[in-house]
């Protein structure tokens, strides 16, 4: 069975062709042209995605033409929609040849759908495809038959779709997720992180991945580590990166501490509701009743939700509850410094947060201190010392950075004696008041 392309296989297209078309449809017209393909076509083009799928009015000859064979050249995607009578048509197979040719010399992406057949059937040419090949060899040499076979064999090798095993055969769903795939395969996700940020956009990189933001389901991704480490940063720019994908998006920040006031919960029930919905007269008398109301208004919208710094099992049942309250394709990201938290509310993946290793710290050191990108001669042993002591923080190293900003030598000397003084588990509580 062909499998869906994942998002950690999907690279950019060559960019240094000239094209002309987004995508090529190659299909059979009888089997597919009023109702998938037709389906398809009008999906792709609503989404500013320039489609070539030939004229059922256009003559055909004994093989395929000029015109068509220079469309498949100038498509940077090919979509072949293999359907039960695909290989019948000599025009087709033709099709077929000269895209998996593209494909191996200008670079070109070929992206199957095996509409209503098993990619056993196009791979070993079995079924229809065996006795449609029955009657090519009869009438069509061998060298052109065996080309035939070998591109169909290609073809089939390539993880593409099967439309009966996607959202459980609905149509609709199905080409959504085919238009949303080559769509990213257009225009890949490029992260855009603030350049006062270090360290941060290979962490998105390890992170994104695990939200499987183009698979189907609801997804709840846990962000762990010790405070200070840069969990809020990172779900931040997380954030910042995917939320356009979704039907509504929120982050709601300082859980721990807003939720242990009076009416606290509740209070965080409306700013989910009203940062999802942006409905303005949204008011929660119950805790009971703002469960109910995230449920019952969020079950059918696509969502990507982020709680930050969550510190109670309680917090998460009241604010996010279970997978069946949002839509499909919904995401809940949820940071915390407590692992358990994570593991009894059964997240699906858990992201241990690293901490900056020694270049990155000293970096990011070095942008709040006053010695630039690179410790000055004189302050080089001070400052591999205070990076040191931060050990990976990034709180740690902008509090620290920010405080020696055009300070003196004696006085970074003073700052780091009344460091030593402080055990490295408390250095985030006793910073700001021992500096």
């Amino acid at each position: 069975m062909a499998s869906l392309p994942s998002s950690s296989s999907l690279a950019p297209v060559c960019s240094s062709q000239s094209w002309k078309y987004h995508v090529f449809l190659s299909f059979r017209g009888e089997d597919t042209r009023k109702t998938f393909v037709g389906h398809l076509y009008t999906a792709l083009e609503q989404q500013g995605i320039h489609t070539y799928k030939d004229d059922e009015t256009l003559p055909r000859g004994e093989s395929i033409g000029t015109s068509l064979m220079m469309a498949i050249e100038e498509s940077q995607i090919a979509v072949i929609i293999f359907s039960k009578n695909y290989t019948s048509s000599s025009w087709c197979l033709d099709e077929l040849v000269h895209i998996m040719k593209c494909k191996d010399t200008r670079g070109q992406i070929v992206m199957p759908v095996f509409y209503d057949v098993d990619p056993s059937e196009v791979r070993k040419q079995k079924c229809e495809y065996g006795k449609a090949f029955v009657k090519h060899e009869l009438e069509n040499n061998k060298k052109k038959v065996e080309s035939w076979r070998k591109a169909l064999v290609d073809a089939a090798n390539i993880s593409g779709w099967e439309t009966e095993h996607i959202a459980n055969g609905h149509e609709s769903k199905c080409i959504k997720n085919i238009v949303d795939t080559i769509s990213h395969r257009l225009h890949p996700v490029t992260l855009s992180v603030d350049d006062n940020l270090v360290g941060v956009e290979s962490r998105m990189q390890h992170l994104i991945p695990k939200l499987k933001i183009r698979s189907g389901g609801v997804r709840m991704i846990g962000i762990w580590g010790v405070g200070g480490g840069g969990k809020t940063t990172l779900a931040s720019s997380v954030y910042d990166e995917i939320s356009s994908k979704f039907d509504g998006c929120c982050f709601v920040k300082h859980i721990r501490e807003e939720s242990s006031n009076k009416d606290g919960l509740e209070r965080l029930q409306e700013k989910i509701l009203y940062g999802v919905l942006k409905q303005k007269q949204v008011e929660v008398g119950r805790v009971e009743e703002g469960r109910r109301m995230i449920r019952d208004r969020l079950q059918h919208k696509k969502v990507l939700i982020v709680l930050d710094d969550v510190d109670k099992v309680e917090q998460l049942e009241e604010l996010v509850g279970s997978r069946d309250w949002y839509g499909e394709g919904s995401r809940i990201i949820i940071t915390t410094r407590d692992e358990h938290v994570l593991t009894a509310h059964k997240v699906d993946v858990i992201h241990n947060m690293s901490l900056l290793d020694d270049d990155e710290a000293m970096k990011l050191f070095c942008k709040h201190a006053p010695c630039g990108h690179k410790p000055l001669e004189d302050y080089e042993l001070l400052s591999k010392d205070m990076v040191s002591y931060a050990g990976g923080l990034p709180l740690a190293l902008r509090v620290l950075g920010r405080f020696l900003c055009d300070k003196e030598m004696d006085e970074w000397r003073s700052a780091l004696d009344r460091l030593k003084e402080i055990p490295e588990t408390d250095i985030l509580d006793k910073l700001k008041n021992q500096l």
